[in-house]
């Protein structure tokens, strides 16, 4: 199921403000990083409890930035999903992925000297029946916003192979600095962050 359908059967009213840090800051800024493992969790229940789930994302993401157990982060997610549904930040992902750190990481290490109409995107792809799985990415630019250039993908629309047959969906979080970028310096990027995330071991495709 995408995350619109998602959002559209589990929809609540979202919830506005964090408990105790600002929660509109970006995901690679982790506003939680100084934070102590008890003080996430109180975070995190009190998230749930209000249905809240930009601050519960935040407190997702540090605990799997910290490289916290695998069924953690999971339950972590379904939880989120069942209680907060409306008000999840697109930059949180639906599934959990091992390589999210280095992804981060890795994007982090570039920047955009000049503005302009092109976006840099990640969309996970399913590669579960490769022995280098399960997860791989696809490393693209587009005029359209990401979700958008996805959606195209999976209808067919210029769509590059490996992500109509495997996107998974948009991981929004690593490029969200990466928007909005002068085209040549996009496609320069594009190219170089593709070579870098191999390097880093992901299974990589585009970047062309």
């Amino acid at each position: 199921m995408t995350r619109a359908g998602r959002k559209a059967r589990t929809a609540r009213k979202p919830v506005a403000g964090g408990l105790g840090f600002d929660t509109s800051l970006s995901p690679a800024r982790r506003p939680l990083r100084a934070w102590r493992a008890e003080e996430i969790n109180a975070c995190w229940q009190a998230a749930l409890e209000r249905g809240d789930g930009l601050t519960g994302a935040h407190c997702i993401h540090e605990l799997w930035m910290r490289g916290e157990f695998t069924s953690r982060i999971e339950g972590a997610l379904t939880l989120l999903w069942q209680r907060a549904a409306a008000s999840i930040p697109e930059w949180l992902p639906m599934h959990y992925i091992e390589w999210l750190p280095t992804a981060y990481e890795t994007a982090l290490r570039f920047s955009a000297a000049r503005r302009g109409r092109s976006n840099l995107y990640l969309v996970l792809l399913d590669f579960e029946d490769r022995r280098r799985g399960p997860h791989g990415v696809y490393v693209g630019v587009s005029d359209y916003p990401p979700a958008q250039r996805f959606d195209q993908h999976k209808a067919g629309i210029h769509a590059a192979g490996s992500v109509l047959k495997r996107g998974m969906e948009v991981l929004t979080g690593p490029t969200l600095h990466l928007q909005h970028v002068a085209r040549a310096e996009a496609l320069r990027i594009e190219s170089a962050l593709a070579e870098a995330l191999r390097d880093a071991g992901l299974l990589v495709e585009g970047g062309h």
